[in-house]
Order: structure tokens, then C-alpha cells, then sequence
């Protein structure tokens, strides 16, 4: 509920312009101090790597291992849905992306902006909530609570990797800084929340024998 309350917060925030100010000169730092080949290339990899194509691919690979079966199951449930949901709260939001003109190294491969949402125009041009940010806190959430036991500190280096995917995000110009915090609270709600009430979380207890 508190999430829910929070979401929602930022979400009218953001609507409402509240936040255009913050973002922008965010978004300007970082359009003002790309250009190290070495960095740009980092970034750009690491943004695509939450492309839903691939995270889903990863979650098959899952899928196909026994011991993971159950973690790829929910990985891929999680996906999907937050995919989904992030895409239509684009359309209803409507916020444009960054305006700024990418000046660093060229993208190595084509950028991604996977907003999917069916009877939906311009969604792919939305940029609240991010999407990567979403998936990639789901990732961390929910492999972080399958290694917890076997590894207790370990398993929060995982949180590491949203952190990456929502800085680089705003680093290739795709997103604003409150785009990728919005799609971080989805991530955490339906990794935390939804898993729960759909008793997702009986599937480690299995996997963990």
C-alpha cells in the first residue's frame, strides 16, 4: 500500500511538471560529460542488457535448468507483467523522452526503447515509467531472495545491477532520473508484493531442496 501510495505521488509529480526542472538539469550533467569511448561502450552494453528480449531469454535459460525451473518461471511472469504495465502507464502519462542529443561514441548496437502497449499511439516515445529500471529491480529482488540463504551477503551485490541499468538509462539520454525511480518502485512492488499474494514465494522453498 505505501508503495502503491508512493508510485502514485511521484507519478503526479512527473505529470504535472513538478519535477521538469530536476530532471532536466540531470539530463543536461550528463549529455555535457559523455565522450569517453571506454564509458559510453560500458553504458550503452549495460542499458541493453535490460531489454526485454534478452532478460527474457535469460529466464528461459532458467527455465530449461531443473534446479532454476521455478525462478525462471517467476522471472519471466514478472517480466512480462511489468512490461506491460510500465507501457501503459506511458500512454497515460505521456511524458516525452529526452530531447538532448547524444554526443558520445556511437552506440555500438541500436539503442532500445521496448515500450510495449497494444491500442496504444506514441507509447514507444513515452518515457515514464522506465521500463529497464522495472525489470531490472525485479532481477535484483527476486534472484537476491533465491541466493539469500546460500549466499546472505553476496546476494546484495544483485541490487548493484539496477543501479547500473537506471544510470545508464538516464547516461544514453533514454530517461529522466524520476522516470527510472518510478519504474524502480514497479520493480519493487511486483517483485515484493505481487509475488507474495500470488504465493510465488513457495517456488524457492521448493527450488532450494
Amino acid at each position: 500500500m505505501l508503495l502503491t501510495v508512493l508510485f502514485l505521488i511521484l507519478s503526479a509529480l512527473v505529470y504535472f511538471g513538478v519535477t521538469e526542472s530536476f530532471d532536466q538539469s540531470i539530463v543536461l550533467f550528463f549529455s555535457q560529460n559523455v565522450g569517453n569511448p571506454t564509458l559510453d561502450t560500458i553504458m550503452q552494453y549495460v542499458t541493453e542488457s535490460g531489454e526485454v528480449l534478452w532478460m527474457l531469454a535469460f529466464g528461459i535459460v532458467l527455465l530449461v535448468i531443473p534446479k532454476t525451473r521455478r525462478i525462471g518461471i517467476t522471472l519471466m511472469i514478472l517480466i512480462v507483467i511489468s512490461t506491460l504495465l510500465t507501457g501503459y502507464i506511458k500512454c497515460g502519462v505521456d511524458r516525452d523522452r529526452p530531447d538532448f542529443e547524444y554526443e558520445g561514441s556511437p552506440f555500438p548496437v541500436e539503442i532500445s526503447r521496448d515500450t510495449y502497449a497494444l491500442f496504444c499511439e506514441g507509447g514507444a516515445n513515452a518515457s515514464y515509467p522506465s521500463g529497464h529500471a522495472a525489470r531490472s529491480m525485479i532481477f535484483g529482488i527476486i534472484l537476491g531472495y533465491a541466493l539469500s540463504e546460500r549466499f546472505p551477503r553476496g546476494a546484495y551485490l544483485l541490487f548493484l545491477y539496477p543501479v547500473m541499468i537506471s544510470i545508464s538509462r538516464i547516461y544514453v539520454l533514454q530517461h529522466y532520473p524520476m522516470d527510472v525511480i518510478g519504474g524502480a518502485v514497479i520493480g519493487i512492488m511486483l517483485a515484493g508484493v505481487m509475488a507474495k499474494r500470488t504465493k510465488l514465494y513457495k517456488l524457492f522453498d521448493k527450488s532450494k531442496t
